[in-house]
């Protein structure tokens, strides 16, 4: 078993779409970035390439690489699926916890769940996703950035 942790966080700005998890949350701002900036996405990738040994999210998709412009996260983290399945890991769970003040995000979980689950071809019963607030501490309490982290344990396969 391996276990990997992934971290992401991204200044919020108005003209762009909120994306959290692959799902367009309604918001006055969404957050910066080369790709759609899904830090919840973010978060994932980087915990599965943690736990599976193969670097972190800028070596395999460099912001200075037009190919990943505004790209959806989701596309992204599908490459990433291939690369741990080819690498004989298995997802046996994924945590992620959302760090933001507003707006709230519960009810879209579901649906966040499920686009992650589609992609690793795992059970949405295997992804937990909770959020909290920084409290009004620093960038994020102030509402200037979304942040997230994850954990993920991965099982070799053979």
């Amino acid at each position: 078993m391996r276990i990997g942790f992934g971290y992401d966080i991204h200044p919020l700005k108005i003209g762009r779409d909120l994306i959290l998890g692959g799902v367009r949350i309604d918001s006055e701002r969404g957050l910066e970035g080369h790709s759609d900036a899904d830090v919840v996405v973010h978060a994932v990738i980087d915990a599965l390439l943690g736990a599976s040994g193969q670097g972190d999210i800028g070596v395999h998709f460099p912001d200075n690489e037009i190919e990943w412009k505004d790209i959806s996260s989701l596309i992204l983290l599908s490459h990433i699926y291939k690369i741990i399945d080819k690498k004989r890991y298995k997802i046996s769970n994924i945590d992620i916890t959302i760090v933001l003040e507003k707006p709230k995000i519960l009810y879209y979980y579901p649906d966040m769940k499920k686009n992650i689950a589609r992609i690793l071809k795992i059970d949405i019963d295997q992804i937990n996703i909770k959020a909290t607030t920084n409290e009004g501490i620093g960038v994020i309490g102030k509402g200037e950035g979304i942040a997230a982290f994850c954990v993920a344990l991965l099982e070799e396969y053979i």
